[in-house]
């Protein structure tokens, strides 16, 4: 179905983005502080996106050693090989996504991975450099949203919410741009890469950027970016999960893991080092 005449949509015209990933696997082993590699004790290779995961699973290195076992941390720059490498068997877990993007890109790879708990949710938001508040945005803005699935249907939804946009109703978590069924403002949509998203953000008007992309741009960009609308953390099912090869949800490390990561150490890690933009959700 075309979308109605009021709405527009520039298609990908960043050709270089696909090769955003790091030389090689896209991936490096953490250069985390020793976390006492005594002998006998099992080691679980966990793979993460550096900001905010790699800096909450290394809060967990401690208390996860305490228990017995003794985390390696993988940091990734994209959302496709960390799952990749699981299901080769190159890491035990990894630590970046949600349930949402995990079930849709579990079925369209064919690879058997599951969720193994919840330990954090960073609420989905609209930035801009240009604008203050949402009422200034002008008719014909152009707006970022991230380009795989799951994430554009959040971030249409976000839109909706604060009434920028209106969707086909019913139309749920499978939401995209062709499902745009009212378009007061005129927005221009442009679909790209979640993580090419802070470095063009000077460039259009606003974009709704995942956090940790937001978070990890800001340290090396230093945008100075505002928040002009947010996802409710109430009953929101995009938590980031651990997870797992399916029938490794119970082992012994892995709940070790995980318990780690819903500890008292790590909320406090998270409640006093994001400001709100990630929450614990445990």
């Amino acid at each position: 179905m075309k979308p109605p005449s009021s709405f527009l949509l520039i298609p990908l015209a960043f050709a270089a983005i696909s090769a955003v990933l790091l030389v090689g696997t896209g991936c490096k082993k953490s250069e985390a502080p020793a976390t006492g590699e005594a002998p006998g004790v099992p080691t679980l290779k966990v793979g993460v996106n550096p900001v905010p995961h790699g800096e909450i699973l290394r809060a967990a290195v401690p208390v996860a050693l305490r228990d017995g076992v003794r985390i390696e941390v993988v940091e990734f720059t994209d959302y496709v090989q960390p799952n990749i490498a699981l299901a080769d068997g190159q890491l035990d877990a990894n630590y970046f996504q949600h349930v949402p993007y995990l079930e849709r890109f579990a079925a369209d790879r064919r690879l058997s991975l599951s969720s193994a708990g919840a330990v954090h949710l960073e609420p989905l938001a609209l930035y801009s450099t240009k604008h203050r508040q949402l009422a200034e945005l002008p008719e014909g803005s152009q707006i970022t949203i991230p380009s795989d699935p799951s994430n554009a249907s959040r971030a249409l939804h976000l839109l909706e919410d604060h009434g920028l946009l209106r969707l086909r109703e019913n139309v749920g978590a499978a939401a995209t741009v062709q499902d745009v069924v009212g378009n007061p403002r005129k927005l221009v949509l442009r679909e790209i890469d979640a993580e090419q998203q802070p470095r063009t953000l000077e460039d259009v008007a606003a974009a709704v950027i995942n956090g940790n992309y937001f978070l990890e741009a800001q340290k090396h960009l230093k945008l100075d970016a505002k928040v002009l609308a947010s996802e409710s953390s109430a009953r929101n099912p995009y938590a980031n999960v651990i997870v797992v090869r399916k029938g490794d949800e119970a082992r012994p490390e892995v709940r070790v893991l995980l318990k780690a990561l819903q500890s008292t150490e790590v909320r406090r890690f998270i409640e006093s080092n994001y400001g709100g933009a990630v929450v614990p959700a445990f």
